[in-house]
């Protein structure tokens, strides 16, 4: 998925903007290690910082005697550039993949197994952050960096409110929105009825997911208990919202409308920040930020993980230097620089240390453990083409139909969808 990410100065958040073939050959690890050898890499605009770059460079040469090749992409059109690529005799050997869309380029044949590199750096990558690196019970890839929402909120309308504090639960959170619409003019909370990102964080938060396997193929789960349970949470907040029920995040941008500083609070990524201060530069200093609250203190709400795994590709003839690359760069030193640098979420717990200071990542690092994705399946892709019938489900329900009648509207085509070739 195309991704901004997101680094915290001062109280703002900001844009900045991997058919099998043979092996190496063996190990060549000695004294000219794999001299006279280049490793070319892929990596997605904005995802790794030059600092980061020669730093990696730097420690991987003086390794491997070998060079490293960096090749920035752009995210417009990446999916076919690289599916062109992957198909050719000379693909890049290693390279950045969207963490949604490694299962479709898995079944395909295009990723190496990286079971032995799992077995000796990634014992204790984050579960929830490895996930999309697996399919069909093999890895795939490795987990590289992640961001998930957070709230963003004014902090003189919540004192103007008369709230001293971020709330810590669900419904502690729900209240202190009913507060600022009862004791300020401002509108609690920006939530359109299509933020469906922020939905599918609900859904991970219920335990379920938004497909099922039946008779041997996927379709619509929309009907299941949990799904409904999601949903009705979603519109309790949604009504304490003048947003449009039939409109996302995006239209218009949620954070030019919080930029006018008359809005409580809205559910979306740090770099949206940068939205809003562009809108009104006064704001700035109002803007704050917390993890978003779950049902119990203990446990954040769901949310959708978004970010990009390492992979290396089928064909490269350098598979073993390819995973010399990967044991440098996603060693702890340059795993914990990357977060430090770009604000990102590291692919262990134990890295977020790295996170101190940065206000946005601090309040998105402690959700990523109970996160997860969309449905981490090929046939997944098509249901995200507009219009998107999770998006339509929705605003079926925020317009008064029960969850079971708005799956029920939605069923045929979400299923279509899934059924389509891969």
């Amino acid at each position: 998925m195309k991704r901004k990410l997101i680094s915290a100065i001062g109280v703002a958040g900001m844009m900045i903007s991997l058919a099998a073939c043979g092996g190496d050959g063996g190990d060549k690890a000695g004294a000219d290690g794999y001299a006279g050898e280049t490793l070319t890499v892929w990596v997605m605009d904005g995802s790794s910082p030059d600092q980061w770059q020669k730093d990696v460079q730097t420690a991987f040469e003086k390794k491997t005697k070998a060079k490293v090749k960096f090749e920035v992409q752009q995210w417009n059109g990446i999916q076919q550039k690289l599916t062109t690529a992957l198909s050719e005799e000379n693909p890049p050997d290693v390279f950045e993949i969207g963490n949604t869309q490694t299962p479709a380029y898995a079944k395909t044949g295009g990723l190496a197994d990286l079971a032995d590199l799992k077995t000796e750096i990634g014992a204790d990558w984050t579960a929830s952050l490895n996930e999309s690196s697996i399919f069909d019970g093999k890895q795939y890839a490795a987990p590289w960096y992640f961001a998930n929402r957070v709230v963003l909120y004014n902090k003189k309308v919540w004192a103007d409110a008369g709230i001293k504090d971020t709330p810590k639960t669900r419904d502690e959170f729900y209240a202190d929105l009913k507060q600022i619409g009862e004791k300020t003019d401002a509108e609690p909370i920006y939530l359109p009825g299509q933020n469906w990102y922020h939905f599918v964080g609900l859904t991970i938060g219920e335990g379920v997911q938004l497909v099922k396997e039946q008779d041997g193929k996927y379709v619509s789960n929309l009907d299941d208990p949990k799904v409904a349970a999601a949903m009705e949470t979603y519109k309790k907040f949604q009504a304490l919202s003048k947003a449009p029920k039939d409109k996302d995040e995006a239209t218009p941008q949620q954070g030019e409308v919080f930029g006018k500083g008359n809005v409580g609070a809205f559910i979306g990524m740090g770099w949206e920040a940068g939205i809003a201060i562009k809108a009104n530069p006064k704001i700035e200093k109002e803007i704050g930020y917390f993890t978003i609250p779950g049902a119990t203190a203990d446990k954040p709400e769901g949310v959708f993980l978004g970010g990009s795994n390492l992979a290396v590709a089928a064909g490269s003839k350098k598979q073993e230097l390819a995973k010399e690359f990967l044991k440098i760069a996603l060693s702890d030193k340059y795993e914990g620089e990357l977060a430090k640098l770009n604000g990102v979420i590291p692919n262990k717990e134990a890295l977020q240390s790295n996170l101190k200071g940065n206000v946005v990542a601090e309040a998105a690092a402690p959700a990523a453990a109970g996160g997860g994705t969309t449905p981490l399946i090929p046939e997944w892709a098509a249901v995200e083409n507009a219009p998107n019938p999770v998006k339509t489900y929705m605003t079926a329900v925020l317009n008064g139909k029960s969850p079971a009648e708005a799956a029920k509207q939605v069923e045929d085509e979400f299923n279509k969808r899934l059924a389509q070739q891969q």
